[in-house]
């Protein structure tokens, strides 16, 4: 799309700044709207963090996953776009901790959390698996699809179904504490502004994947770091805009529902991804680098879950919390093996699939 004719470095930076400008104003709004929805419908914002926000914000992650793995045929930008996502999702309530300086946020947010967060480890676990299966040669699958892919949806269908009925249990405290905070709007007009925001939020994050390729082309960088860490950065961006404006807001249990609900979405992807990957079972033709990232977010999530549960007030530094310090380490870590591991000369062989290592020893036979 973007690479279709020559760009100047300027003109791809200004294409850059009018996604990030749309996406900063429509997510805002979006954030609003989902949780005007959330306090007429009495759903919860746990219930609309989870599933309205979390999906729209992660359509960026499934459009450029199914480009990279059909037009691109590249998929380990794809599976390291979304395992990328997920830690970077993860590294979010840092900074949403960080805004929050009178308590930790872990302290006062809604343990209902720890079950989206539980069912994404269970999810980040069966995708690295799968890929660690692949790599000592197990192969399931049934045609060019994984037997994990449909693994992987009935898990998803069964984490939704779980949290909906959790949210709907507690509906009733739920509606009891909050008034109608948007008395001037009906349900249906904010639905309708709800789809529009959205709509422009998918636009611009469709475009942006693109417009970040071209800035890595630019600027020499390699795919497979691109892939993990700065598509994973750029097509996360509704989630930074979201969350932060859901915490200005109020909505924190919203902007946490987000987060972790599109982790959840990420993974879902992986198996959209597989299906649309005709050449082979996705996680065959993957690095066994991606192992890092998924082990990676499974433990950032693990830490969420204890801080969510445990709620300690403790604060270092008088600004975050001993959880968003521990994620913070996880994640620079997880950034060092991969940018290890995408530059040999630091000690470290380059990046190479279980197909890619079938092909190069046929041909020195």
């Amino acid at each position: 799309m973007i690479a279709a004719m020559p760009i100047s470095h300027i003109t791809i930076w200004l294409y850059f700044m009018a996604c990030v400008i749309t996406i900063g104003i429509a997510g805002t709004m979006l954030t609003r709207y989902g949780d005007a929805i959330a306090d007429k419908t009495g759903l919860g914002g746990t219930w609309i963090g989870l599933v309205l926000l979390a999906t729209v914000t992660s359509l960026p992650e499934l459009a450029a996953g199914i480009s990279a793995v059909t037009i691109g045929d590249l998929p380990n930008i794809a599976v390291g776009d979304v395992f990328g996502s997920c830690a970077y999702n993860l590294i979010l309530l840092v900074l949403l901790d960080y805004m929050n300086r009178a308590e930790p946020l872990y302290a006062y947010a809604r343990r209902g959390h720890v079950l989206s967060a539980g069912f994404g480890i269970i999810l980040v676990g069966c995708a690295g698996i799968s890929i660690m299966l692949t790599q000592f040669g197990v192969s399931l699958s049934f045609s060019h699809i994984g037997v994990y892919s449909p693994v992987i949806l009935l898990v998803y269908g069964v984490s939704i179904r779980t949290v909906f009925s959790y949210e709907k249990a507690h509906m009733a405290s739920f509606t009891e504490k909050e008034t109608d905070k948007y008395p001037e709007h009906s349900l249906r007009e904010l639905v309708i502004r709800y789809v529009i925001a959205a709509s422009f939020v998918v636009a611009a994050g469709i475009l942006l994947p693109h417009v970040a390729a071209e800035i890595a082309v630019q600027m020499g960088w390699t795919q497979s770091f691109v892939g993990t860490v700065f598509a994973a950065l750029a097509t996360s961006l509704p989630e930074l805009v979201v969350t932060i404006a859901a915490v200005r807001i109020g909505a924190v249990d919203m902007a946490i529902g987000d987060l972790l609900g599109s982790n959840m979405f990420d993974i879902l992807i992986l198996a959209i991804d597989d299906i649309f990957y005709l050449k082979a079972p996705l996680f065959e033709s993957v690095s066994s680098i991606h192992l890092s990232s998924a082990l990676s977010a499974m433990t950032m999530t693990g830490v969420a879950i204890v801080a969510l549960y445990y709620r300690s007030r403790y604060l270092i530094f008088n600004r975050l919390s001993w959880a968003s310090v521990f994620l913070v380490v996880v994640y620079a870590t997880n950034a060092w093996v991969l940018y290890s591991h995408d530059h040999p000369s630091i000690g470290q062989r380059p990046e190479i699939s279980r197909s890619e290592a079938a092909v190069a020893t046929q041909t020195t036979r």
